[in-house]
């Protein structure tokens, strides 16, 4: 009978052990992870391009300006709309007379934080990424020369550039360090999420909080999407169909990156559907579903990517937590251009 009632005593004990790992998972004692996750106090500053209020303004118009186009009526803002979470709310991209791009259309969001850009990676900085639409027949059809003669035949761009580029002549150089100030500059608010990092126990729901659990646990969201912008912008497979080599077009000869495309920031990530490089996920929900278990098996596909078995209940607490990583962000200002 002693031996019993020990043998209680230890069941007793467990099942108290058990109950209060169970409430810790509940409480508001705040989660181990979210330090990972908190936001930096600064843009990062460029020493080959130092950011100047002049540069800013003058990269602000040309961002705006279809005149920077061969056709006349593409802008920068056009792919990359403000009022669309800084992307165009279409599968792939509309270049030059209509042209339908290849690649769904990445954000500017953040981009100050994260190099290299494009999909796959081929602009190593913001400056380079800048020249890149301007100068491709698909895209804006700007040649270089070009761009600079209209630049120069207008007089209120030439006075911009004196006063952002002193000493400096206006060149496909300039035209690219002043758009890229500009896109520095597109950084989004606090969110409730940064909130919830920051202390504030309500300021996600419970049901995010879960969720959040989920995407550095079973989900295994955060292997990829990590740091407060959510993105290790790295390039991975994760196993979407299709022909595009992705990241193995620049840089041959390695398996794993066939197919491999950049890991994208999911700040305002509610806001910026359709997903992934190719548009083909139109909403949250099915980019989710890949992840669980849609995805193409292949030689190359990431060694992250395996199913997942969420549940209909762990997938809505995943949702949950990335409809707090949208923040209230302040409208974009539409310069007026130098006639």
């Amino acid at each position: 009978m002693p031996g019993r009632d020990r043998s209680w005593i230890c069941v007793a004990l467990f099942l108290c052990g058990a109950l209060s790992i169970a409430s810790a998972g509940t409480s508001d004692e705040p989660h181990p992870l979210l330090a990972d996750f908190r936001r930096p106090a600064a843009v990062p500053v460029i020493k080959t391009n130092p950011t100047t209020p002049e540069k800013v303004a003058l990269g602000q118009m040309l961002f705006f300006d279809p005149r920077l186009s061969g056709s006349g009526i593409i802008a920068c803002a056009t792919c990359h709309n403000p009022a669309l979470a800084w992307s165009d709310a279409l599968p792939k991209g509309i270049g030059h007379m209509g042209n339908r791009l290849r690649r769904h259309t990445p954000t500017i969001l953040n981009v100050a934080y994260g190099e290299p850009y494009f999909w796959d990676g081929r602009a190593a900085t913001l400056e380079d990424q800048a020249k890149g639409p301007l100068t491709s027949e698909a895209e804006m059809n700007m040649p270089a020369e070009v761009a600079v003669k209209r630049i120069l035949s207008i007089p209120g761009y030439v006075t911009a550039f004196a006063y952002a580029f002193p000493g400096k002549p206006v060149s496909v150089d300039t035209i690219a360090a002043a758009i890229a100030s500009y896109e520095r500059t597109v950084v989004s608010n606090s969110a409730p999420f940064d909130k919830w990092v920051a202390g504030d126990e309500g300021a996600v729901s419970a049901s995010a909080k879960r969720g959040f659990s989920l995407f550095n646990g079973k989900a295994n969201c955060a292997a990829c999407h990590s740091g407060w912008r959510m993105t290790d912008d790295g390039f991975h497979d994760i196993g979407i169909t299709g022909t595009d080599r992705g990241r193995a077009a620049i840089a041959p000869g390695i398996v794993q990156l066939e197919y491999a495309f950049k890991t994208p920031t999911l700040r305002n990530i509610n806001q910026r559907a359709p997903y992934m490089h190719d548009g083909s996920l139109a909403t949250l929900s099915a980019v989710i579903d890949h992840y669980d278990s849609g995805f193409v098996s292949r030689p190359s596909l990431d060694t992250q990517m395996h199913q997942l078995s969420l549940t209909p209940d762990e997938k809505a607490d995943l949702l949950a937590f990335l409809d707090t990583l949208t923040s209230v962000d302040s409208p974009a200002v539409v310069p007026q251009l130098p006639q």
